[in-house]
């Protein structure tokens, strides 16, 4: 069973048994009013996730407990729904082992749903379109110092365009946007503008490990994309010889594409081009995280979308 079929019990049919092989996502440690441990669990497989809970003492417990994220297994368990929200619970886990995981990879890791290749080469024409020659060299020398984890990595942990290519997939969503948008506004200077959409969020294959789940990396916690992608591009800019007037510009919207300091922004937006991109960032973003959450919906009426805080109506409009 895949978990999109998990998303399709509904709570008025009752319990139900189910059987999945899926990759341990998150795993966290709690404590239950009573002083008890408590697993908060969330499985997933490359049609969607589920969140659960596993309590000490039930058979999964220690085996749940003592694993990694990017851990699978063979979890058997019980539909139930909390506050209308699927939350199964738990009967048994088994981790598989490395030749069965093998044998199930491909069917375990969430990838973007557009051809990866087509996207590279997309992206790649939009930075031939650059006319700088400065800002097009060092935009290519960021993205070949970056390595190829630029075209495979993850946007995200949960938040959106969370799989593999999610973060080439965002990069050129926001370029097309960037590139479709930007004869609305004069003002702004479209190489810049470009470029900074391109390697806004380049920082991302240093914070994000690679792998079937990817988890936050001990420089990615400590520094966070922001700083890591503005280093990365100063790099680029001063190899390149990249004017340092048209340098800071660049490193400022790298720094302020978060939008505000409490979302990780290391400065505010203030030139026409920050502002451009903090908010394409932000729209392609939430809606990334909307798209996800719908091809997770199965049949559901509403579908639960963490990045808007709100579920949202899954039918299509009708004419």
């Amino acid at each position: 069973m895949k978990i999109s079929e998990l998303k399709n019990f509904r709570e008025a049919d009752g319990r139900q048994g189910f059987n999945v092989v899926a990759l341990l996502k998150s795993s966290q440690v709690r404590t239950a009013k009573n002083g008890s441990e408590f697993l908060m669990l969330e499985f997933g497989d490359n049609s969607g996730s589920f969140s659960a809970m596993c309590f000490d003492g039930a058979p999964s417990f220690a085996v749940l407990k003592d694993s990694a994220p990017g851990s699978a297994f063979e979890v058997s368990g019980t539909s139930d729904f909390y506050q209308g929200r699927f939350s199964p619970k738990i009967d048994g886990a088994r981790k598989l082992d490395e030749d069965e995981l093998d044998a199930v990879a491909d069917s375990l890791a969430e990838v973007s749903p557009y051809d990866p290749e087509s996207m590279r080469a997309e992206l790649m024409g939009l930075i031939d379109s650059i006319e700088d020659e400065s800002l097009k060299a060092t935009v290519l020398y960021a993205i070949k110092d970056a390595g190829e984890n630029f075209f495979t990595s993850t946007a995200a942990t949960k938040m959106h365009h969370a799989y593999v290519y999610g973060l080439l997939e965002h990069t050129l969503k926001c370029a097309r946007m960037a590139n479709a948008l930007l004869p609305l506004y004069p003002e702004i200077d479209r190489d810049l503008t470009l470029s900074g959409c391109i390697l806004h969020d380049i920082g991302k294959v240093l914070e994000y490990s690679q792998g079937l789940v990817s988890d936050r990396t001990r420089i990615g916690i400590l520094h966070g994309h922001v700083v890591l992608g503005y280093r990365i591009v100063r790099k680029a800019g001063l190899k390149n010889g990249l004017k340092p007037g048209l340098l800071e510009r660049l490193e400022h919207i790298i720094l302020s594409h978060q939008g505000e300091l409490e979302w990780g922004a290391a400065a505010r937006a203030a030139t026409p081009e920050a502002v451009f991109v903090a908010n394409i960032d932000n729209f392609d973003a939430k809606m990334g995280a909307v798209q996800a959450a719908l091809r997770s919906a199965g049949d559901s009426e509403f579908v639960e979308v963490g990045a808007l805080r709100v579920k949202v109506l899954t039918a299509k409009v009708e004419h």
